[in-house]
């Protein structure tokens, strides 16, 4: 603990010291989010969101989504591996179920379980930005988003080029990519291909992934057709992943997801019409007995096919967005059995600028049908005022919803009986917070509660007893603060970025829980980047976490990059000190990861 302060006030005197630097940096004032039907610039947005842009995930030298989410104050990663091979994501202390993946607004939900949501976390080589929405949105993007919404954006838009990279280090690591981009005349298209192998930290922790990608934007000079495509294979050692296994069992999975989706933008007068139609896939195979197949193997094949229609309106009296979406859900299971699920939402809402645009006001509302749970509505209304040019106070209140899943409904094993009879996740969630965005500082604080019924959690009477997910009731209230600040020292560029989050829940039920909720109760970020000279940057990263088992760990990591022309060396040394930690509960993550490499950018 400590370091940790020694750290603390080092940054903050640094931030001090370097106050009245001057120097003009990018920053996300102007940045769209287009992750909702009425698209804002992030300087105007009512909601506590966050934007990794491609920049700050080459500073972190991360080498997936997972590691560079990391770095995000009020978001919890539980990675089980090394090279993002499978994590779990968690906002503001929910559930991995309750968070939603988006890839350019495609819902990539997974109705088998929340553990594949990251199978499709694309290659950070296509990325444009990351943008993390926080808070209770589904009024915004419909039951999933129930803590939130992650947004992967790619780029559509890159000058011609390829670039080929090899990365290779500790356990075994190999890291092969190659990212092409192709800009002409009426279209462009972005094809990249990656390989990642490892030979495992510990027993039964192997791994083999394959990657490919295709982003492609046709007839861009009158109505812009715009297709992603994207498949992913994992193959790995699931050693302890889904709890305590002996050590003779060596259990093996085999995840394959893909996507394909087709979207649109069409300009006429006020209106901004957005249709899409996607469809995607997973298959999860899972052996708990690698050398002996035949023991115990479960197959689950899941479908997603979707159409949605998105508008928005200006009008003198503000922006209204409405849209309408349809999904069918198929999954094809050795255990959880075949069944479909149909969701229709319709979604409205509409904002409104009053006081010289100093407040804005923002009521909406999504009503869903399901085809096997209660219909439902979830109203919610954002609020912001803008103090000054650089400052904005905001709130939002809403209510969110989620259907279990086959697994929490259907799932069977030695240790584990499923309960069909569990009913939907709902909760009222309520923020307050104050950011304050200028050329140099980007600033943000905001408090939040949620008082959460039926939440679903893997609980049991007695030791003898089968786990079995149950309804509980969970308040969760905490508060979260972040800080990114650009200066100089001399004429060497540095840019220091800090963010916190405390969180409290608070659980009726003396039912003895398989995981816990374990939020983090105390979570602190630190990141440092620093430029000496031309072509080579150096980044340091530090977590401090506790949760609320009273568990807690420190981890450092360090990015050293430095390019000369066309060539570019790295070296990515994370957990530095080799603390022993985990952020599974079963999981024990890896000590002293290193990784060296070397890219080429064609001309």
């Amino acid at each position: 603990m400590k370091i940790k302060y020694l750290l603390y006030s080092f940054f903050i005197s640094t931030l001090i010291v370097n106050a009245q630097e001057e120097l003009k940096t990018d920053t996300l004032r102007d940045v769209i989010v287009s992750s909702s039907r009425i698209s804002l610039p992030f300087k105007e947005n009512s909601r506590t969101i966050q934007i990794i842009t491609a920049a700050d995930i080459k500073k972190l030298g991360v080498t997936n989504v997972a590691d560079a989410l990391q770095q995000v104050a009020g978001i919890d990663v539980r990675r089980q591996g090394v090279n993002g091979m499978q994590a779990d994501l968690y906002i503001r202390g929910g559930s991995f179920d309750q968070t939603l993946l988006l890839i350019d607004g495609i819902k990539v939900d997974d109705p088998q379980t929340g553990h594949h949501t990251m199978n499709l976390a694309l290659p950070i080589e296509v990325i444009k930005r990351i943008e993390v929405i926080k808070g209770p949105a589904a009024r915004v993007f419909g039951q999933n988003a129930f803590t939130g919404a992650i947004n992967i954006v790619t780029n559509d838009d890159l000058e011609s080029s390829l670039v080929a990279k090899v990365q290779g280090g500790s356990f075994g690591q190999i890291i092969a990519e190659v990212t092409g981009a192709i800009n002409l005349e009426d279209s462009n298209h972005i094809v990249h291909f990656s390989k990642q192998s490892s030979e495992g930290y510990r027993k039964n922790t192997d791994f083999d992934n394959t990657n490919y990608v295709l982003r492609s934007k046709f007839n861009k000079l009158k109505l812009p057709i715009n297709l992603i495509s994207a498949f992913s294979e994992r193959k790995f050692g699931a050693q302890n992943f889904y709890g305590v296994t002996s050590a003779s069992a060596l259990p093996y999975e085999v995840t394959q997801a893909s996507l394909i989706g087709f979207s649109t933008e069409v300009k006429k007068g006020n209106f901004i019409w957005k249709p899409r139609i996607y469809w995607r896939r997973n298959q999860d195979e899972y052996i708990f007995i690698r050398t002996n197949p035949s023991a115990y193997r479960n197959l689950h094949i899941t479908n997603k096919i979707a159409a949605e229609l998105n508008v928005s309106y200006d009008s003198k009296i503000g922006t209204t967005g409405f849209g309408i979406e349809f999904s069918k859900y198929m999954i094809q299971s050795n255990n959880l059995g075949d069944a479909e699920r149909e969701i229709a939402t319709l979604f409205l809402e509409h904002r409104f600028k009053l006081f010289n645009d100093i407040l804005d006001v923002t009521p909406g509302v999504a009503v869903s049908y399901f085809s096997d749970f209660d219909n439902r509505a979830f109203p919610g209304i954002d609020l912001g005022i803008r103090l000054s040019d650089r400052i904005r106070l905001y709130s939002n209140v809403g209510y969110t919803y989620r259907v279990p899943t086959y697994t929490d409904l259907n799932y069977n094993d030695p240790s584990t009986v499923g309960n069909p009879n569990l009913e939907a996740e709902r909760a009222f969630a309520q923020e307050l917070g104050l950011k304050y965005h200028a050329d140099k500082v980007d600033f943000n604080i905001a408090f939040f509660n949620r008082n959460t019924a039926n939440f679903i959690d893997y609980r049991r009477a007695t030791p003898i007893d089968l786990w079995r997910p149950v309804n509980i009731d969970v308040e969760t209230k905490g508060f979260e603060s972040s800080l990114k600040y650009n200066f100089t020292l001399g004429k060497v560029n540095n840019q220091f970025n800090m963010g916190y989050t405390y969180i409290d829940d608070s659980i009726n039920t003396d039912l003895i829980s398989k995981n816990g909720v374990n939020s983090m109760r105390h979570q602190l970020v630190f990141n440092y980047g620093i430029q000496l000279f031309r072509g080579f940057n150096q980044n340091i990263s530090y977590r401090y976490v506790e949760r609320t088992s009273r568990v807690s760990y420190n981890i450092y990591d360090l990015n050293t990059s430095f390019r000369n022309n066309n060539f570019e060396v790295s070296v990515l040394i994370q957990n530095i000190f080799n603390s022993a930690y985990f952020e599974n509960t079963f999981v024990p993550m890896p000590k002293g990861n290193v990784l060296f490499g070397v890219k080429y950018f064609f001309e």
